[in-house]
């Protein structure tokens, strides 16, 4: 047998470099100065708005942009003003005003040992409010856990959530779900669940059930940047693409997962609206604490959706100012003040910015609606309380067998019997 590498290739191998794994590394640190140096972030009507019915492989420049209305003195331009009138804006407003009260408050009640879990949308208001009051009723919402304020958008009622979160023997879900993993179909709220790339999934196939059927109604799905390295999301796309589904599939990216920054999932290799490119699907990159383009981006999406020219992804670009959870200490791994540095503000800021340079809003209002809120939620909480907090009261056993099975077996029969329930 021949010699199998000629010295020649030896000597060649000897001088290549030794192999270095790339791990990511986030910009600051705790301890460092908060810096976005990598942020893409175009100005105010830079990225372009095309037809609706435009095909995919004319747009695939916009996944690069970023769609953005508001400026930063809050003034209103460019191709993707919704141009909403007033009424939209004070709903939208207040239920982003609402979601933080109630953030507040239901995170101090964790504090005081009333709650086991709870997680807030602080920085993250704009996205669900805005969607929520845009799409239609009997389309459906497949969330994840930082969307309070689309329910918020549709008048849920604060005693339902405090019940749920309290676990009490009021819960809506009859204590079988985690605290503020809500359920509320009624209000197109799909059951969320803490497997979050489920979501992306479930809402192509609902979609796909819609359009199957002849219907009119329409999906949206959320999920966080991190979930974009899972197999689901790239299943949901496949699935999204190949039968055009009615689909809005919106990425979070709020640049960290849990403690894992936006770089582990490919952040700082494109952009997550890039991501569509692949599967042959318009990508949107839309500035997501600007309540106007949220709007204006879920309108052009939900348009192409029931003309029938199937799903686009959303890149959500915004930040997680709060911990991921009450179990989290986002000091750990973030500079304690990089929240405050985050390029594109406070999503409730700007739209109050924006209704008093349209002279439809000022600060006396302002702070008169947020008492109003703010004493809402203190009332809602404290019937809840009079019900249970955690472990002072709790749904019946006998809700376990309820809901389960149409018909339930022997064995489900006996246990029942065995609990005297």
């Amino acid at each position: 047998m021949g010699q199998y590498r000629s010295s020649t290739s030896v000597e060649i191998m000897q001088n290549r470099p030794s192999l270095r794994l790339h791990i990511p590394e986030p910009t600051a640190r705790p301890g460092d100065a908060p810096a976005f140096d990598r942020s893409l972030i175009p100005e105010p009507g830079e990225t372009r708005r095309p037809e609706t019915t435009a095909v995919e492989g004319e747009m695939r420049d916009l996944p690069y942009g970023l769609v953005r209305v508001l400026d930063d003195a809050g003034e209103a331009s460019g191709p993707w003003d919704p141009k909403l009138p007033a009424e939209t804006l004070l709903a939208g407003l207040r239920a982003m005003l609402l979601t933080r009260a109630f953030d507040e408050r239901l995170f101090r009640a964790h504090r005081q040992g009333k709650t086991s879990f709870y997680m807030k949308s602080t920085g993250e208001e704009a996205i669900g409010a805005a969607q929520s009051l845009f799409l239609d009723r009997d389309d459906m919402c497949f969330p994840t856990y930082r969307v309070l304020s689309w329910l918020m958008a549709r008048n849920y009622p604060l005693i339902d959530l405090c019940n749920q979160i309290f676990s009490n023997a009021k819960d809506p879900l009859k204590g079988r779900q985690l605290p503020i993993l809500y359920s509320a179909r009624d209000y197109g709220f799909y059951s969320l669940s803490g497997n979050v790339g489920s979501r992306f999934g479930h809402a192509v196939g609902w979609a796909m059930a819609s359009a199957f059927k002849g219907g009119q109604s329409i999906a949206l799905a959320y999920i966080g940047e991190g979930t974009t390295a899972e197999g689901d999301f790239h299943e949901a796309l496949t699935f999204a693409s190949v039968y055009r589904a009615p689909v809005i599939l919106c990425v979070t990216n709020n640049q960290w997962a849990i403690s894992s920054f936006s770089g582990i999932a490919g952040a700082n290799e494109t952009t997550f609206a890039a991501k569509a490119l692949a599967y042959g699907l318009p990508g949107l990159r839309v500035d997501g604490n600007d309540f106007l383009a949220v709007w204006a981006a879920t309108e052009w999406a939900a348009e192409r959706a029931r003309m029938n020219l199937g799903a686009t992804l959303i890149e959500l670009y915004t930040y997680r100012a709060s911990g991921h959870s009450t179990s989290d200490d986002p000091t750990k791994y973030r500079p304690a003040d990089e929240a405050e540095a985050w390029p594109l503000g406070d999503p409730v800021e700007r739209l109050k910015t924006h209704m008093i340079g349209l002279g439809l809003w000022d600060e006396d209002r302002h702070a008169a609606l947020q008492a109003e809120l703010d004493a809402e939620v203190r009332a809602a909480v404290k019937e809840a309380e009079a019900v249970g907090t955690l472990g002072k009261s709790k749904p019946s056993v006998k809700e376990m067998f309820e809901g389960v099975f149409k018909d339930p077996d022997w064995r489900v029969v006996e246990q029942r019997r065995e609990l005297g329930i």
